[in-house]
């Protein structure tokens, strides 16, 4: 398999959207809002257009990454610069061939060089944890509500950074669009049938699944 990793360009916008519809659709709701996302963030004041990668196979766009600007905010108010990213995606049809994986390594070695000291995502322990992510419970970050949700992930970039320090984690605004409207966009894509699935029980199950210290268990 002969695969490029290179910014995404305007050229691309349209394949990117095309793809993460076809990688997201039916997947944890029926149909999926993940390329409005994508639509959305490049306009964004929290883009990072400097990450925003795709892979290429033979010439075709088969693998998305893009990231966001959040922060960590500490116990005695001390704020601090991180990164998100999402949507990450891969073609169905190319899954499971380190497409993923390749997109993260390559992201993350850049993050690393612009001095960020984690990430933290919202996202599958079962697809993140084999990158070194953990759950925010484990650096004590939890999110703005003060919990620890299953899928809130966290990957130390400087070892030693979060200290014995509380933190919170908040993401970029752009997460919190209109439901609405991801759906008249939506409206611009051939037709999709929505299905129910089992992973999407096994999401809903995810986002409300909650961790609580040893302590507390």
């Amino acid at each position: 398999m002969n695969m490029t990793i290179r910014l995404e360009t305007k050229a691309d916008y349209r394949a990117v959207e095309e793809l993460t519809r076809e990688a997201f659709y039916n997947l944890y709701v029926p149909g999926c809002d993940e390329h409005y996302l994508c639509h959305i963030l490049r306009e964004h004041p929290d883009f990072m257009p400097e990450l925003d990668y795709v892979a290429e196979v033979d010439g075709r766009i088969v693998g998305s990454i893009m990231y966001s600007r959040s922060v960590l905010i500490a116990d005695d108010g001390e704020t601090v610069p991180i990164v998100s990213f999402g949507p990450l995606c891969v073609h169905p049809d190319y899954q499971r061939k380190g497409i993923g994986t390749a997109l993260i390594g390559e992201t993350r070695a850049m993050v690393e060089a612009m001095g960020f000291p984690a990430i933290v995502i919202y996202g599958d322990p079962h697809n993140y944890c084999k990158h070194g992510f953990r759950n925010g419970l484990d650096y004590r970050v939890s999110d703005m509500a003060g919990e620890h949700p299953l899928g809130l992930l966290v990957l130390e970039l400087r070892p030693g950074f979060f200290g014995n320090k509380e933190w919170k984690a908040k993401q970029s605004d752009v997460f919190m669009f209109d439901p609405a409207e991801a759906l008249a966009f939506d409206a611009g894509f051939p037709p999709k049938e929505k299905k129910a699935q089992y992973s999407q029980v096994l999401f809903a199950m995810q986002v409300r699944s909650v961790l609580r210290p040893a302590s507390q268990a």
